[in-house]
């Protein structure tokens, strides 16, 4: 981007994309051009700004103007009042999702006071398809640094300073994995980056990858000059298009610059990439697995020792980190290890990318400090919960993490917390929920998701969760006894102790600290038949209240079933055995007559 050139940004995260962001940037530049501008003003299309529930986001830099929910049709108006006539389209203005107010620049966005933005750095700020915009931001300022001024040992020393961990959700020390694959002796060595992200509601390596693939790429160079390695890989889900075609991109060019390849900087240091596609396992997130499946066999977890830097991708040394720790290592290496360590928690150095989802005002990617509160996250930065609802509760590391309530939103979040606190980082997932979600529900939820994704490998893992599934499903069709409570606690820490990878040992997780905050909802469930929440179809009993109903006859002619009879002008009944407890009963009741038990 030229800075004497008035510099419009328009997001083209995966959020945005879908919602024609590229269509958006196509028809500003064609504005643009037929009103004569190309001197003065361009147009790029960058990564994700977080911002994901008021995309398309389009934001003109040289009086830091957002606009949102921009539709291809907006941008001529963009273009002739904000660029010709210097007046900003008022309508299309960045409003805050919980006040409605108009929001003045990034200064003025409350989700971005409290971030530190180091992995993503530069996601909604550069071309992620351009080599130069990334050089122009100290791209490749590290790898060049770390290959003309240090060696190995120095630039693992730096990692391991830092006090940077594994951002994929285990937490292992970053530096003394690298050292590791170091002390192994071998002809050959890799370097894998794990871009199998599959967490529900989890979209941070995506982001990094969609908005800042050099960054990566550069990561993974370093990595390979301190271990020895001259190959890499990227192995990363076919169904992320968008982030494989920038990747791709993103490789030639550094092919065609020279940094990748032989012979890197004018050094006897060789190493290039190449791309591995999973096909959406969510085991494959664990590293042997996902070695297993790159080598074209079942992506199947093994026993560790031996661990992958010392036999992985085809029985050699191999470092796998995921794709938020590699985006780290480059601002490391120029900033020192000292200014990375300064951040966060004594144990837990730097920061966190998150993704906010479920009942929240402010949904979308976020990057904040190691020791931010929940609270922070999800009242500050998060905007609080949708519809002035109460808080209930937060999910933290996907369906391998647990349930955090609002005795926990003080607590600090760094990895040994989290897991003290019952749950965990994980990659980084963040799923809220309100006074309206059943937690019985949840957790039959989250625990649907690892029946389906287990391997099958281990029985545990395979034969556990589907009993302990279907005794969630028995509790929520309203035959669970109370005996069933200690069955499920039984059975989690069972299939937690004698599983074979993380994938099973994690997966009652959500289960059993459900359990343990909300054990009068289970409770209820099973002894009084009833879920409060009013999720669970089974225990939910329609009636109408004889003193509201006024024969309108509206529910009657609603009812799918003919379950609702009563002549008009008098009081109606419903038959339960007919009701479907499809609700359209209460929809229509206009007299508060219907309510659910």
């Amino acid at each position: 981007m030229l800075e004497s050139k008035i510099q419009i940004l328009v997001c083209g995260g995966t959020g945005c994309s879908s919602k024609a962001s590229h269509s958006i940037t196509e028809t500003i530049k064609n504005e643009i051009k037929a009103q004569g501008l190309t001197d003065i003003a361009e147009v790029v299309l960058t990564g994700c700004f977080g911002l994901c529930e008021m995309g398309p986001i389009v934001r003109v830099i040289h009086d830091d103007t957002y606009y949102a929910k921009v539709r291809p049709e907006d941008a001529r108006e963009i273009v002739e009042e904000h660029l010709v006539k210097g007046k900003k389209v008022q309508r299309l203005l960045f409003r805050d999702p919980k006040t409605k107010e108009i929001v003045a620049g990034s200064k003025g966005i409350n989700r971005y006071k409290k971030q530190v933005r180091i992995a993503l750095r530069n996601c909604g700020v550069i071309n992620p398809e351009s080599i130069n915009e990334y050089i122009a931001r100290n791209g490749y300022e590290a790898l060049g640094k770390v290959l003309t001024e240090m060696d190995p040992q120095q630039t693992i020393d730096v990692i391991k300073k830092s006090g940077l961990r594994g951002r994929g959700g285990g937490g292992f020390p970053t530096g003394i994995k690298w050292e590791l694959t170091a002390a192994s002796k071998s002809d050959k060595k890799f370097v894998v980056c794990n871009a199998d992200e599959g967490d529900p509601g989890a979209f941070m390596d995506r982001s990094i990858l969609e908005g800042d693939p050099h960054s990566v790429i550069e990561a993974m160079a370093i990595c390979g000059y301190c271990t020895g390695a001259d190959s890499g890989l990227v192995y990363i889900r076919a169904e992320y298009p968008l982030a494989i075609e920038r990747l791709k991109i993103a490789i030639k060019q550094a092919r065609e610059y020279g940094l990748l390849g032989k012979n890197i900087f004018g050094t006897d240091f060789s190493f290039d990439i190449e791309l591995r596609y999973g096909a959406g396992a969510f085991v494959c997130g664990e590293e042997t697995a996902l070695i297993h499946s790159m080598e074209g066999k079942r992506g199947e977890p093994t026993m560790k020792p031996p661990f992958p830097s010392v036999a992985g991708y085809l029985g050699k040394p191999t470092t796998v980190n995921n794709v938020e720790t590699f985006a780290n290592v480059p601002p490391i290496i120029l900033k020192g290890h000292e200014w990375f360590s300064s951040i966060g928690t004594e144990k837990s150095k730097g920061t966190k990318v998150f993704a906010l989802a479920g009942k929240i005002n402010n949904v979308g990617l976020i990057e904040v400090p190691m020791g931010i509160t929940l609270r922070e996250v999800i009242f500050e930065i998060g905007g609080g919960i949708k519809g002035g609802k109460k808080f209930k509760a937060v999910q933290t590391g996907g369906p391998s993490g647990g349930c955090l309530t609002e005795k926990h939103l003080d607590i600090p979040i760094d990895y040994d917390n989290l897991i003290a606190a019952g749950s965990m980082m994980g990659s980084g997932g963040m799923i809220v929920m309100d006074e309206d979600d059943c937690m019985v529900d949840m957790a039959k939820f989250f625990l649907e998701f690892t029946v389906d994704e287990s391997c099958g490998k281990c029985a545990p893992c395979r034969v556990g969760n589907k009993r302990l599934f279907e005794l969630l499903e028995k509790i929520t069709q309203g035959n669970g006894i109370k005996e069933d409570i200690d069955r499920l606690i039984n059975l989690g820490n069972v299939i937690k102790d004698t599983s074979l990878c993380g994938l099973g040992q994690s997966s009652p997780n959500p289960v059993l600290s459900m359990i343990n905050n909300f054990y009068h909802e289970y409770e209820s469930h099973v002894v009084d038949k009833k879920c409060h929440a009013g999720v669970c179809k089974a225990l939910m009993v329609y009636q109408i209240v004889p003193e509201n109903c006024v024969g309108c006859t509206a529910c009657a002619r609603a009812c799918p079933v003919g379950a609702i009879t009563g002549e008009r002008k008098e009081v109606h009944v419903i038959d339960t055995k007919l009701c479907i407890k499809c609700g359209a009963c209460m929809e229509r009741c206009k007299f508060n007559a219907v309510i659910v038990n």
